[in-house]
């Protein structure tokens, strides 16, 4: 009688066949032949025994005094019967006489020659050229084994055995490493359960966000939410601190936000020193906003008179930020020139960064308080303000546009008609500038003074000093670029630094040509530009080339 087709054989399939184990790479399945037929196929199993074949041996048994038995008799760890009986694993050639070395000797039989075992196994179902018979119940049996002793196999052994199960295909549903799995998570430290969270204040909300180093993701709304819920009591200096640098590190013009500063310093003015009230006026001067609080200039003149001998840099920051929003007392003028002051700071290893701060406050009298009558900084104590490009335009120097306006200048007029990041007295560094006789022709810089006196002699703005060849009148023309980043982050303000550069450089007699980035942005190649560029100057009246002279 033919047989049923697929069965390698005539023998009834045993009743523990049935319920004990699936094969490799199948489903947990009640059939018998399962196991075989996986194990005999070659598209099934190539990878899998391949990657058995390529593992490194497994070591000899190391057995100390612990929960495996003590070490055995006639010498150290790797004598006697146990490393005995690996060597008969190691060289079993049939997966039956593999199993019956584990199951006749089950006194010599530790944890680690279980891993030996389950790869021998894969080797022998890997070789070439016609792998050795495997019964279904061979494969059930040694599942078995490895079932009922790894309750005593360390974390080691039972990641390696894991590893190995996988490997030949057992299902991960199945019972073996289902057993496994589960000594590997009953040896894992337990988890302690999550405390239940606890309802954080709104300043302590507010702290914890501005700490983030990712809060840009979070909207303006959730930090306007969040200081809109803060009790009076929960805005401390320091939450406040972090909120004014937020705001200045990243050029967010928020008024709401702004004005819950200059509040809070009026408020708080009694128990504010001046190294926080400099941390807290920054973002003013910076995003170039005057708060509507009308009891803010006065409060800060009361912290100035109070606290300017008892921190010198500190006051000297603060009246930067005034300066910026073009608010300077002069009460706390009269004290940073006085000598007394001066003297203070030389010794100090800050005197260079306040020296450089009171020659650009001392600009600022010059040009914007006309009023003024008090003490100056002497001459010999007067340092550039700016004299290279600030950190911002050198750090973006590969986004900027300078470059490409450069070469788009110096094809338009060439080379000798205008000059690059030139540091004009008393120490503001211009991107571009041109010198232009009284007719509109650019001339070239060479033969011309490209400095405007300063101070500045009493004359009309836009004019200088005589050209000393011709006797016409000379303007310096300064093309600024307005890059992204020096705006704040809406895009229409002007950072109060950059604001405070051109309306220095245009008291001091600089005719100014802004080139906005959102122009420069929209120029597509350098021809495009070239036009950009010959359109703006051609709109002040310049000329040059052969009809320019």
């Amino acid at each position: 009688m033919r047989r049923p087709r697929g069965e390698p054989g005539s023998r009834a399939p045993r009743p523990t066949e049935r319920a004990t184990c699936a094969g490799p790479g199948e489903s947990w399945s009640p059939s018998p032949n399962s196991m075989l037929r996986v194990l005999l196929s070659a598209q099934a199993s190539s990878a899998r025994l391949t990657g058995l074949l390529l593992l490194p041996p497994i070591q000899p048994c190391c057995l100390g005094p612990n929960k495996w038995g003590n070490w055995p008799s006639g010498g150290g760890p790797h004598t006697g019967p146990v490393q005995g009986l690996q060597r008969l694993l190691e060289q079993a050639r049939t997966p039956g006489e593999l199993l019956r070395w584990l199951g006749q000797n089950p006194t010599k039989v530790r944890a680690q020659h279980y891993p030996v075992a389950l790869r021998r196994l894969g080797q022998l179902m890997g070789s070439r050229p016609q792998p050795p018979p495997v019964e279904q119940v061979t494969l059930q049996d040694l599942s078995q084994l490895i079932i009922r002793n790894c309750s005593s196999f360390d974390i080691h052994t039972i990641h390696v055995c894991l590893h190995l199960a996988v490997l030949l295909g057992f299902p991960a549903d199945g019972p073996l490493v289902c057993a496994l799995e589960q000594e590997r998570r009953f040896r894992l430290p337990p988890k302690k359960p999550p405390p239940p969270p606890q309802p954080v204040p709104g300043g302590q909300r507010l702290e914890t966000a501005l700490s983030c180093p990712h809060f840009l993701r979070h909207p303006r709304q959730h930090l306007i939410r969040s200081l809109a819920e803060a009790k009076p009591e929960e805005l401390t200096p320091h939450v406040m601190v972090l909120l004014a640098q937020h705001l200045a590190r990243h050029r967010l013009r928020e008024p709401q936000l702004l004005e819950a500063i200059a509040h809070f310093l009026v408020v708080q003015e009694a128990q504010l020193s001046s190294k926080v009230v400099q941390k807290l006026v920054l973002p003013f001067g910076r995003l170039n906003y005057l708060p509507l609080e009308q009891q803010f200039m006065p409060c800060l003149e009361r912290i100035l008179a109070r606290e300017a001998g008892v921190a010198p840099l500190a006051t000297v920051n603060i009246l930067m930020s005034l300066c910026q929003l073009r608010c300077l007392p002069f009460r706390a003028l009269h004290f940073v020139f006085s000598p007394g002051f001066i003297n203070h700071i030389s010794g100090t290893p800050h005197a260079l960064i306040v020296r450089r701060y009171l020659s650009l406050l001392d600009t600022a009298v010059e040009l914007e308080l006309p009023g003024y009558r008090g003490p100056r900084l002497p001459r010999r104590q007067q340092v550039p303000i700016f004299p290279q490009p600030l950190i911002t335009d050198r750090a973006r120097c590969k986004y900027s546009h300078k470059d490409i306006v450069a070469e788009g200048l110096r094809q338009l007029l060439g080379e000798e008609k205008y000059r690059q990041d030139l540091t004009v007295p008393p120490g503001y560094c211009t991107d571009f500038l041109l010198c232009v006789s009284s007719n509109g022709a650019v001339l070239p810089v060479r033969t011309q003074d490209p400095f405007l006196p300063y101070p500045p002699r009493s004359c009309p703005q836009g004019q200088a000093a005589l050209n000393p060849t011709t006797q016409d009148p000379t303007q310096r023309v300064v093309l600024m670029l307005r890059e992204r980043w020096h705006y704040c982050r809406d895009g229409r303000v002007l950072l109060g630094s950059r604001a405070l550069r051109e309306r220095h450089l245009g008291l001091m007699g600089y005719q100014l040509l802004p080139l906005p980035f959102e122009e420069l942005e929209s120029q597509r190649g350098l021809p495009q530009l070239k036009n950009y560029l010959r359109h703006k100057l051609q709109a002040m009246g310049l000329r040059w080339g052969p009809e320019g002279g």
